[in-house]
């Protein structure tokens, strides 16, 4: 995570992506160091984070769609009591600016939505491994986990 480390350094707070949590619960053998050693740090303080509740809903959808509530729940429930990490609800100024977003942009919705919640609420840079994203690098940085993934044979 070396590389990933010191590219989101100078912030103190990062914007998360639904895809770095899922990686993440579903131990990716590709991204799983990444977001391991990335959420321990946000666990230690290192860095703040913030995601949006559209992380909840495209956290828990697998589960609920395979009639395991009692992982949907557990999932909620640690995202919601993750030390560092700031879940923030969908209100009119982020969807003001998530449109904005949109009209400027051309974002999906989800995404639209992801970032505009991370940017009003103070994120420096936002992680994601959606390559669609990095255009949006003059109004925020975007760190693409693919990026940092090295391959091991």
């Amino acid at each position: 995570m070396g590389r990933l480390s010191e590219r989101i350094a100078a912030f103190s707070c990062v914007g998360l992506d639904t895809s770095i949590l899922i990686y993440h619960l579903e131990a990716h053998p590709n991204y799983a160091p990444l977001t391991e050693e990335l959420l321990n740090s946000i666990e230690q303080n290192r860095w703040r984070a913030v995601t949006s509740v559209i992380t909840l809903m495209e956290l828990t959808v697998k589960p609920w769609q395979l009639g395991r509530q009692d992982i949907a729940r557990q999932y909620e429930t640690l995202l919601f009591h993750f030390p560092n990490l700031s879940i923030v609800p969908i209100d009119r100024e982020i969807a003001r600016h998530a449109a904005q977003l949109r009209a400027k942009f051309a974002l999906r919705p989800p995404d639209a939505l992801q970032v505009a919640a991370c940017r009003l609420h103070h994120a420096e840079a936002f992680i994601t491994n959606d390559r669609r994203l990095e255009h949006l690098d003059p109004l925020i940085p975007i760190v693409v986990l693919d990026n940092f993934y090295t391959f091991r044979a």
